[in-house]
């Protein structure tokens, strides 16, 4: 195992155009980090850098402490598991597995009792004598981990490794990895343009925009503290509502009535006066379900509502709003960026599925205001992100990870050191 710091990393193609623009990342050892954002953002050539597949521009890559922008892919000792799995059809999952030991000439009974290892963990055993083209794209997937973790690297890279499947056995696969990589405790990298998938699996995310770092942070922190525009658009799912705002005093006048707001964030967003307020969809409610005690936390608002979706669980309202010009040619250029359904002006309210509410028809709404964020249109930054609160939440996903490592130490030992190159060389 080892750790992975990037130093400044540059990654210019013939044209001059930066793939990758000066990024700085530290990966802690035994961390799983994810790197994520929308098509072109540079999160795959970043980890093909990191692999040796693609040249470093300029800056340091550095792997367990040594500097390796000079090594071949062979010599870095990484596995990779690629998006389209890299299987040899006409080999056996047994040979499939055991390719890499073959390579390094390891002796059979150390092959056959490193292949035995990784076909247990990864539920395999009766599979082995099979070829690719019998095994489902689960099982074939799990192969190539297989053919990741019978030799002993020191990270774990995942390139989209889940894309090829459906969202069922995504689900599932997404367990698996999980689970694999708290076993083991390798250092991780995982490149994905899904925001479930980055959610899930990371101890903290990286979110990327062409080609450089927005924020690096927990999952929770992410969700909770954006730092900009960019990083509460793309993170949550149905996605985070931006109204149009102006100030007045402690207040904010929205389409939705007025805002009213703390002492801090209402310092922090004087002087403006043009704002976007971001509100998740789960911060509204029916507010004829609302406990009395709690509705004098946050504020009530009337609105027609144009559809309703009962998803059995759930239920989602769609209420329009008026906008300016220049705020809805902002959605929707952040809606291009995003590789999203456009930004409409329109909320999305998530309301108890009991909720009566039905649409084409006026209804009162809750609105937890003191969860809203307040953007500045014109740089995007989140006027009213608590950093520290931010901080602490990282900090504690942090200490949960380094505790479920020393738990995990306590486990397997054989199993933590047994990972592997898959091969890239």
């Amino acid at each position: 195992m080892a750790s992975i710091d990037m130093k400044n990393i540059v990654k210019k193609y013939g044209d001059g155009f930066p793939a990758v623009n000066d990024v700085s990342l530290d990966i802690a050892d035994g961390e799983f980090m994810i790197l994520v954002g929308p098509s072109g953002c540079g999160k795959s050539t970043l980890l093909r850098m990191i692999v040796g597949l693609e040249d470093i521009t300029s800056g340091d890559m550095v792997i367990g402490g040594k500097r390796v922008n000079d090594l071949a892919p062979r010599d870095r000792n990484l596995s990779m598991v690629f998006q389209n799995y890299a299987l040899y059809p006409h080999m056996t999952v047994y040979e499939n597995i055991a390719f890499p030991l073959r390579l390094s000439k390891t002796p059979d009974d150390e092959v056959r009792r490193r292949v035995t290892e990784a076909s247990d963990v990864l539920e395999l055993k009766e599979h082995l004598e099979r070829k690719p083209a019998n095994l489902s794209g689960g099982q074939r997937q799990r192969v190539a981990m297989g053919r990741a973790i019978v030799r002993q690297a020191d990270a774990f890279l995942f390139d989209e490794p889940l894309s090829n499947l459906d969202a069922k056995l995504r689900g599932q696969m997404r367990t698996e990895i999980s689970r694999l990589q708290r076993r083991l405790g390798i250092t991780t990298v995982y490149v994905t343009h899904d925001q479930t998938e980055a959610m899930t699996l990371g101890d903290r995310v990286c979110v990327l925009r062409k080609g450089k770092i927005q924020q690096v942070a927990s999952p929770r922190e992410l969700y909770e503290q954006p730092v900009n525009l960019f990083v509460a658009g793309f993170i949550g799912s149905p996605p985070m509502n931006f109204l149009p705002a102006t100030p007045e005093g402690n207040r904010l006048r929205t389409p939705f009535g007025e805002i009213e707001l703390d002492e801090k964030r209402a310092a922090a967003v004087a002087g403006h006066d043009l704002l976007l307020v971001g509100i998740r969809p789960e911060y509204f409610d029916d507010a004829s379900l609302v406990d009395e005690a709690k509705r004098p936390l946050g504020s009530t608002f009337r609105a027609k509502v144009d559809v309703t979706e009962w998803l059995g669980d759930s239920q989602y309202a769609y209420i329009p709003y008026e906008a300016p010009d220049s705020i809805r040619s902002q959605l929707r250029e952040l809606s291009k960026e995003l590789d999203s359904e456009e930004l409409r002006t329109q909320a999305i309210v998530s309301i108890d599925a009991t909720s009566r509410i039905r649409e084409g028809r006026e209804a009162e709404f809750w609105l937890d205001s003191r969860k809203i964020h307040v953007f500045d249109p014109q740089s995007g930054e989140n006027l009213t992100r608590d950093a520290e609160a931010g901080a602490e939440l990282t900090r504690l996903a942090t200490q949960d990870r380094l505790e479920q490592a020393e738990e995990a130490g306590g486990r397997d030992t054989d199993a933590r050191g047994g990972a592997t190159a898959v091969g890239v060389g």
